[in-house]
């Protein structure tokens, strides 16, 4: 049986070794990322929102850039390659930054929803990379949005930019144009005016006049290049650095253009982990008997899966997950993982059947790979969306201006 856990208000900087039965629930209505745009609307005067974190002082104008894939873990280690992000840390002088948590799964469609909603996963309902369809049986691709499935009906609750837009604010989403019309984008950060565009440092430099376009402002802006180099080269690659290196100046560059009365917030999605190329460290569904063995549909992603069981065999699928993959994975059953809150304080009834009858998510460097069925996932060095303080915890890091 997989025990709750009590999580204290925040992950802590140095988290404590991780208990063999008990995975860390994220720290939902305390220090997640669900509990950060609904904080900042209050501090706006935005009815019907509280102040979830309460450090935060509240600010007239405020920025959230959100870093796909640059975890918490992963500033502290490349203190060179990021002079700007470090110099915001709690250990560096003046820094107020500390640790929040992603929410489970730990991967881009579900923090962004988070994010974006102010809902935890078992409400917004993206409780995973892929997830069943319960009117279809089949699995849906939340990030890609495949098949396609009324976005609104899969997400009904309204954005916290356009609660914020309604009740007067100024509220902009700055971010590559290609995201502009994609559903995702939809359903999780719309809500005012997106202004698309190509370059980091014009994003920056938007986000900035964005802000000062109103008394009363909240602005997001976006970078997805740290998580695509960190999958396909792996975490602490050359090529990582050198995106971590880049997005330390946009940064930099935004901070050093507040407008009065500004709080910039830079934050992220996921952490990350090199998984490496041995048959230990990847389990290849596609190739072992023992976990296909009464499994319809495998969902989720390599270090956060959600299994569905063929109908009857439910309880001997997650006997045999658990014997097998032993002490390297925690292994739940739906009704476990629910109680224990790993998908938030409550899971909706629309969304109780995407959830896995079996999830299975990663303690150390492993994962579950497919081989056929997932090419292309299976080729990422980097991967990400356990509850491992690499992946879970990411960044709240504030500038004041």
């Amino acid at each position: 049986m997989v025990q709750p856990a009590t999580p204290a208000a925040v992950w802590p900087d140095e988290p404590e070794p991780l208990a063999v039965g008990s995975a860390p629930v994220p720290a939902y209505g305390r220090g997640s990322l669900a509990d950060l745009l609904p904080t900042l609307a209050a501090g706006l005067g935005v009815p019907g929102l509280e102040p979830l974190i309460g450090e935060l002082t509240p600010a007239d104008r405020n920025c959230v850039f959100l870093i796909d894939g640059l975890g918490w873990e992963q500033i502290r280690n490349h203190p060179a390659d990021a002079p700007y992000l470090t110099s915001l840390l709690p250990t560096s002088c003046g820094g107020t930054g500390r640790p929040i948590t992603a929410g489970f799964p730990a991967t881009t469609a579900t923090s962004l929803a988070s994010v974006g909603t102010g809902q935890h996963p078992g409400a917004h309902g993206l409780a995973g990379y892929t997830v069943r369809d319960p009117a279809t049986g089949e699995l849906m691709n939340q990030l890609r949005w495949r098949p396609w499935t009324d976005p609104h009906t899969w997400q009904p609750y309204p954005t916290v930019f356009r609660l914020a837009h309604a009740a007067g604010v100024h509220t902009a989403q700055v971010s590559s144009p290609i995201f502009e019309d994609t559903p995702l984008t939809q359903i999780a950060l719309s809500g005012g005016t997106f202004l698309g565009r190509l370059g980091g440092e014009e994003r920056m430099d938007l986000a900035a006049e964005q802000l000062a376009a109103g008394d009363r402002s909240l602005v997001y802006t976006y970078y997805s290049e740290v998580d695509g180099k960190g999958h396909r080269f792996g975490v602490d690659s050359d090529a990582w650095r050198g995106q971590l290196a880049y997005v330390d100046r946009l940064v930099q560059r935004l901070a050093e253009q507040l407008p009065p009365r500004s709080a910039l917030y830079v934050t992220a999605d996921h952490g990350m982990v090199d998984v490496p190329f041995d048959e230990e460290s990847r389990i290849d569904f596609d190739e072992d008997w023992e976990l296909r063995a009464g499994v319809a549909l495998l969902g989720g992603e390599g270090r956060a899966r959600h299994v569905y069981a063929v109908p009857g065999a439910e309880s001997d699928v997650l006997a045999v997950w658990r014997e097998v993959l032993g002490d390297r994975f925690w292994v739940a059953s739906r009704a476990e993982a629910i109680a224990a809150g790993w998908f938030g304080p409550s899971v909706d009834e629309r969304v109780h059947g995407r959830i896995g009858d079996v999830i299975a998510a990663a303690r150390d460097d492993v994962a579950i790979t497919a081989s056929v069925s997932e090419r292309h996932e299976s080729a990422m060095v980097g991967l990400h969306g356990s509850m491992t303080p690499a992946e879970q915890l990411v960044p709240l890091l504030e500038v004041r201006a």
